[in-house]
This record gives structure tokens, sequence and C-alpha cells, in this order.
């Protein structure tokens, strides 16, 4: 449907983040992948240097949507009852400070500073119009200057930028990335919307949480 009603009200998703479809790498973070039993998570400088060792200079790192993933056992965040392991939005690995951009006109609909162990840190959400249907877009991990001076209802540009990648110590403890996530609804939530989910719940998540892909790759 997301396809379909950006075609039909003209809509060319601009930029998210700056690169070339030649220059990304698609990195497995999924519970198959076995080399991720041999990294210690919680490691900053391990983690890190496994991701960035993928990435030749220049290239940033994608994937991730709906992939399952063992790896959120590390936060408390995750591990309530059911664990949560399906990913749902796509990450861009990149350099902290790394420029973020509106891929659609929007305004803000909500953001927050989520500070816990494994959560998004600096968070913001826009809202867009397709015709007469919503799309809210979501973009985590960022650095703490993204939020300064932002307000609800504050309008974006198409292709503005508005925020930067942040680094370990901001984004809540993750390698510097993106967590791009696109929402239908977004079910009440305001400057928070879950980037992962249960196994059991995989179907009603991802029928409200489309692919990214068809905004950053249009």
């Amino acid at each position: 449907m997301l396809k379909e009603l950006l075609d039909q009200h003209q809509i060319k998703p601009g930029k998210v983040v700056e690169y070339s479809k030649f220059q990304t790498v698609e990195l497995d973070l999924s519970k198959n992948n076995e080399a991720l039993n041999k990294v210690d998570l919680n490691n900053e400088q391990e983690f890190t240097r496994f991701i960035f060792d993928q990435l030749p200079e220049g290239f940033i790192g994608i994937g991730g949507y709906k992939e399952e993933r063992s790896f959120y056992r590390r936060s408390e965040l995750f591990t309530e009852g059911e664990p949560r392991t399906i990913h749902l939005g796509v990450d861009l690995w990149a350099e902290a400070g790394t420029p973020v951009y509106a891929p659609i006109e929007a305004k803000i609909h909500s953001f927050d500073n989520r500070a816990f162990y494994g959560d998004y840190g600096p968070v913001i959400i826009l809202e867009h119009k397709l015709g007469s249907k919503k799309l809210f877009s979501l973009y985590g991990h960022l650095s703490l200057n993204s939020l300064a001076g932002k307000e609800v209802g504050q309008t974006i540009k198409r292709g503005e930028q508005f925020a930067w990648l942040g680094d370990y110590s901001e984004n809540f403890h993750w390698p510097p990335h993106l967590h791009f996530q696109l929402m239908w609804d977004m079910q009440g939530n305001e400057g928070d919307y879950p980037g992962v989910c249960r196994a059991s719940e995989k179907e009603v998540y991802l029928a409200n949480c489309p692919d990214p892909g068809i905004v950053l790759n249009p």
C-alpha cells in the first residue's frame, strides 16, 4: 500500500542518510549469524569493531527489517516474558555525527531521550501526509544535540537535515547507527514506538510497520 500511495500522490522520497546504493554492505545480525556468538556485545569497542570492520571506507551498513535477532538479550528492556527478537525497522550503520534528513515533508509528532540501556537514546518521530493517509517515521539513536530547539508540530521540509547520529555514550550503548522505522498508526505512543517485537506478535506489528526500504529505495 505504501508504494501505491507514494505513486498516487507523486511523492518521491528523498535521502534519509547520504549514501549511494553502490556503497552499502548488507549486514547480517540475525540469530543465525554464529560470528555474533564470539562478540562481547556489552563491550563498546568490540561491538563497534565487529560492525565497522565489515564496512569498506566510504560505505555504510544496512539491513535488519523483519530480522530475528538474539542479541537483544543483553538488555532487560527486551527480555521480560517472551523475549522481543523481531526487528521492525532498518538499521543504517555509519559514523557518529552523520547527518539525518527528512525523506518526505513532515511535522514533528514527538521526540524524547529514551535513556535506558539498549533503548533508542535520543529519538524523533515525524508525521507525514500521503493524501488523506498519515505515515509516521521514527529516527532512533540520534545525538543529544538533535533534540535542541525541536518543537512538536514543527515543520520539517523534504531533504532538510534535522538530526545527527549519536555516539555510543549518547545513543544508549550501540555502535553508531540510525534505526529508521515506519508506522501507519502510533497507537497512542509519543516519543517512542517499539522497534523490536515478540515473535508471537510479528504479524500484528508488521501490518503497522511497512518496509522502510520502500522509502530508502523509491
